[in-house]
């Protein structure tokens, strides 16, 4: 117990990653649950626009944020189609954090190294009476505002051999190029793809992108002022991914990509 109140006494980091938007109270609603106990915590919204449903999309953006975080930071997701069935409720330690969510595969991208996970049943950590349409505030948030109040994890509930692993394409090295597909769409419409590249180096030569039955040239470069407005340019992400952009434009409408689009990239020269 003197842990505990010693951990309450230090801020909490607590983030949300879900598909809810922000014109609902949902969102708010789950943030009350975790100061309602947890009074000190620190709340940072990492996105509420995941496409509704898109559990890989949401999978993305937490592994994409969360390593920045300092340890014990306590990541809430939920992107969770299933909410309600038989799949789990699940808390996890993972690289240094704690992960809250479905287990459907959403929180399985940032739980990098050595998994510890939890069945959350334990009655103190779910809000009564619970709403079957709404874990992300009875069962997440809960779970969340106690860790931040400084519960152990072993006490959300039993403990589980392993989580739900989200099925990504294998991240072969860019090389001369090759098939792949369209991990992510962003924002500008930029194309993440399945291709690992080095952040610190530049790829250089010109390249040809394959997608949709069309043919477009790029221009490999190490950021977008490398080609003129409107020039297409192939990039190391800061993701560690290949990227494809176009400057001040939206490759992805010009493409028609979307997440999940087969590509082909050949370097040309």
């Amino acid at each position: 117990m003197c842990e505990r109140w010693g951990r309450l006494a230090e801020m909490s980091v607590v983030t949300f990653t879900t598909d809810f938007g922000v014109s609902d109270a949902y969102v708010g609603a789950m943030k009350g649950v975790v100061l309602s106990l947890a009074p000190r915590a620190v709340l940072v919204d990492i996105t509420h626009d995941v496409a509704p449903h898109d559990v890989r999309a949401g999978a993305l953006a937490l592994a994409a944020a969360a390593p920045y975080f300092p340890a014990g930071s306590i990541h809430v997701a939920v992107v969770d189609p299933g909410v309600g069935s038989a799949r789990h409720a699940i808390a996890v330690e993972a690289a240094g954090c704690f992960l809250v969510g479905p287990d459907n595969g959403l929180l399985s991208l940032a739980a990098h190294g050595p998994r510890r996970v939890f069945r959350i049943d334990n009655p103190l950590f779910r809000r009564e009476p619970s709403s079957p349409t709404f874990h992300g505030r009875d069962v997440f948030a809960s779970t969340a505002g106690q860790l931040a109040a400084g519960y152990d994890i072993e006490e959300a509930g039993a403990p589980l051999p392993a989580m739900t692993q989200l099925s990504m394409p294998a991240a072969g090295a860019l090389g001369d190029g090759g098939d792949g597909e369209v991990l992510h769409v962003d924002h500008f419409g930029n194309l993440i793809t399945s291709f690992a590249a080095d952040p610190s180096a530049k790829i250089g030569g010109q390249w040809e992108l394959r997608c949709q039955n069309r043919q477009f040239e790029l221009r490999a470069g190490r950021t977008f002022s490398d080609v003129d407005r409107g020039g297409w340019v192939l990039y190391a992400g800061s993701s560690g991914q290949a990227e494809v952009a176009v400057r001040e434009a939206s490759a992805a409408s010009l493409t028609q990509a979307k997440a999940g689009t087969p590509i082909k990239l050949k370097r040309l020269s």
